[in-house]
């Protein structure tokens, strides 16, 4: 297993890895081919993928705005699961931030996540109660679909 830098090369990879997860968000316009590439185009790299056998297996959309990295979309294959796959893509990303000069990371896990969230509390990450989660949409086209 291979992990590294994504690329826009390995989006439909990406896409087909993150519509079999199940409960998994997918947003219409963020998650697009031209969404994504636009993400890794301001953050290359700090995005990662999970590679076995030719096969994206895991990936994180990481990036910063100079001063807090966030994670979104963190997935593993549901198949590749318990084998430490998350935890090395978590580092691997996490260093990349460091060598960018960014000193903090933050991600947003659904309260409905109970895999996503143990997972996070086991690697050692601090679950924050002492602040609200605001977003305001300036999108209304961005609509967030769940995979069943």
């Amino acid at each position: 297993m291979e992990i590294r830098v994504m690329t826009a090369d390995d989006y439909p990879q990406v896409y087909a890895l993150w519509m079999s997860i199940h409960g998994f968000g997918i947003r219409s316009l963020d998650d697009s081919r031209e969404g994504v590439e636009k993400f890794l185009k301001r953050n290359p790299t700090t995005s990662v993928v999970a590679v076995e056998d030719n096969r994206v297996i895991g990936a994180i959309l990481c990036g910063h705005d100079g001063r807090r990295g966030c994670f979104y979309h963190v997935c593993v294959a549901e198949d590749k699961r318990k084998r430490g796959i998350g935890k090395k893509m978590a580092t691997f990303a996490m260093r990349a931030l460091q060598q960018e000069g960014i000193n903090k990371v933050s991600l947003i896990a659904f309260s409905s996540n109970k895999v996503g969230n143990q997972f996070w509390r086991s690697v050692g990450w601090t679950f924050r109660d002492d602040l609200n989660y605001y977003d305001f949409t300036l999108n209304e086209a961005n609509i967030t679909k769940f995979n069943r």
